[in-house]
């Protein structure tokens, strides 16, 4: 009776392991990340991050187009296929001289099957620039910054 069980265990455990690893019949997308998240970055400063891109299908993955939600967020995504089980990446560029939050997407459109149009997003916060001269306290001193 033992190993019954234990037999109908194994059984059960190795036909869940093959169902997990089966890829996705035709072209599929799959991202390292959906969200970048710069925190704090300083004014002018280097407003670059990258998404990794992997077909999990089986047929290759073309990216089609790849467009910033505004002027000040500049996507390049590679348009050469990848193919199954290969690797790419879309890199972002925000322009980091305007002051405040950041909080935009980038639209990837592409062949997969299991995700045509995947939004990714970027957040953050710009600080303002420095201007060298002194700030004040609530209390009138003034602080370096």
């Amino acid at each position: 009776m033992k190993k019954l069980i234990l037999g109908l265990g194994l059984i059960l455990a190795f036909s869940f392991g093959v169902q997990a690893q089966e890829l996705i019949t035709g072209p599929a997308i799959e991202l390292d990340k959906d969200v970048h998240d710069y925190g704090d970055i300083e004014n002018g400063g280097d407003g670059t991050c990258e998404f990794t891109v992997t077909n999990i299908g089986t047929e290759p993955l073309i990216i089609s187009r790849c467009k910033g939600s505004c002027g000040c967020t500049v996507p390049q995504c590679e348009k050469a296929p990848i193919a199954p089980g290969e690797t790419s990446s879309v890199k972002v560029k925000y322009d980091t001289k305007r002051t405040g939050p950041i909080n935009k997407s980038v639209t990837i459109t592409s062949n997969a099957v299991n995700d045509p149009t995947k939004t990714v997003r970027i957040k953050g916060t710009v600080l303002a620039a420095s201007s060298g001269t002194p700030v004040l306290q609530d209390s009138g001193a003034p602080v370096n910054n």
